[in-house]
């Protein structure tokens, strides 16, 4: 890949919400400040490494299955909408976040690289799953 501005990594650098970047074979290339702050791993340990540093185990096959299929087809199932995964921090903690992915294509349209976009979701889903289990039987509201 070539080389960015400086102004692109600075917003890429800036952004709250983490970023990370894998070519063709899986290995992190790109991993901005939020991802160290969401996944607790340095750029310097994420980088050269497989994403599998951050996807639980019982979710790895499914997840290399739809990446390669990507890569190669060029196509995304899910067309860039956010969806709902399960993540892992450094701790070994596991995280709930919101995620969404694009390609990333060369001038002839080839699939060279993928992007994904995440933002921690833990607490809310937490605080979604208490208000519901005080909710009053029936989940109908009281009057």
């Amino acid at each position: 890949m070539s080389e960015t501005s400086p102004l692109a990594d600075w917003i890429i650098e800036q952004m709250s919400d983490a970023l990370i970047c894998a070519d063709q074979a899986g290995s992190i290339v790109r991993w901005n400040e939020a991802a160290c702050r969401l996944f607790g791993f340095s750029a310097a340990e994420a980088l050269g490494g497989s994403l599998d540093l951050i996807i639980p185990e019982h979710l790895r096959a499914p997840h290399w299955k739809g990446f390669h299929a990507a890569m190669r087809s060029g196509n995304l199932t899910l067309q860039g909408r956010p969806t709902l995964t399960r993540a892992l921090h450094k701790s070994g903690r596991k995280l709930y976040v919101e995620m969404t992915f694009a390609l990333v294509r060369n001038p002839d349209g080839m699939a060279v690289a993928s992007v994904a976009m995440a933002r921690d979701v833990t607490e809310r889903l937490q605080k979604e799953r208490a208000a519901r289990n005080m909710s009053p039987a029936g989940g109908g509201a009281v009057a």
